[in-house]
């Protein structure tokens, strides 16, 4: 089943609640929903950590952990996930963001260099903000919620297949002698 493969690659709830970096939360990491390994906890997860990578804010990782304890959903799941942004993919990430956005909005994509400054994001961030916001958010609920129902639809193909493994192999012990 899925839920052995992703038991072998998730922490151990209980150490990771006595990590020291967390120790404080420790009432809040208590709740059994946030390391329960299910169909609809992991798909819920895989929801909110690509929603969460999409958002050019920085701390994105804590945004996601908070909805994972708001919504009582996996949390190391939502927060491995929010990693798909990283230094090497959010520049085309956010260029897509952008592109999206701007169409969206009717606005023409304005070609800029970008300056780490804050003279550039002075000039050049009230420009281009409400495009790259606005197609962040729609990026990241289409990614959501394509990731969503992919695991929905994965968990229930695996879980199908081993049944009709198991009834295969009751049939096969029947038919021998």
């Amino acid at each position: 089943m899925p839920r052995k493969t992703l038991r072998r690659f998730l922490p151990d709830p209980h150490k990771t609640i006595h990590m020291r970096p967390i120790r404080w939360m420790g009432p809040l990491l208590r709740d059994p929903n946030l390391f329960h390994i299910n169909r609809y906890s992991i798909a819920s997860s895989f929801f909110i950590g690509l929603f969460c990578c999409y958002l050019p804010l920085p701390g994105h990782t804590l945004f996601a952990a908070l909805l994972a304890l708001l919504f009582r959903t996996n949390l190391p799941v939502a927060i491995t996930l929010i990693w798909i942004s990283n230094p090497l993919t959010i520049p085309p990430m956010f260029l897509f963001s952008y592109s999206v956005g701007a169409w969206l909005l009717g606005n023409p994509e304005t070609h800029f260099t970008i300056e780490l400054s804050w003279e550039w994001i002075a000039a050049q961030g009230s420009a281009i903000w409400l495009p790259l916001l606005t197609g962040s958010l729609i990026c990241g609920l289409v990614s959501g919620a394509v990731g969503y129902l992919t695991i929905l639809y994965l968990w229930r193909w695996k879980v199908i297949k081993n049944w009709e493994r198991r009834k295969q192999t009751r049939q096969n012990r029947q038919q021998q002698p």
